[in-house]
């Protein structure tokens, strides 16, 4: 089964896209923030990274960056979700090494398609 770090210190959030990808099939790891998720990422075996952009200690950009930097995350897809939509955000994604960008709030149908497209 593949596993999905789902990351975003909404707790509401975690819950749905954690409802949504378990629906469908996925291994669920959750993490609170950026370096939350970071940790968890060392310890377990992720298949595809679900990122929020605004969270405290480490945002979604600074996550991606972070886990680019490490050889086990280099080709893992990076899917920032978040409700940033503006282009200069998005260009700064994609420098930093996101795979692709959704906004919130997210079709559930939508999301798990973006995922199925990514994931090798």
């Amino acid at each position: 089964m593949q596993s999905i770090l789902a990351v975003d210190d909404s707790p509401s959030m975690r819950k749905m896209v954690s409802f949504t990808l378990t629906g469908a099939g996925y291994h669920v790891v959750e993490a609170f923030d950026g370096q939350d998720a970071y940790e968890k990422a060392q310890s377990h075996e992720i298949d595809l990274v679900l990122v929020d952009q605004n969270m405290p200690r480490l945002d979604g950009i600074g996550l991606t960056r972070k886990l680019r930097e490490h050889p086990k995350y280099q080709t893992v897809p990076i899917l920032i979700l978040t409700t940033e939509s503006s282009d200069q955000m998005k260009q700064a994604g994609r420098a930093a090494g996101a795979t692709g960008w959704l906004v919130k709030p997210f079709d559930p149908n939508r999301l798990i398609e973006v995922i199925r497209k990514v994931m090798p």
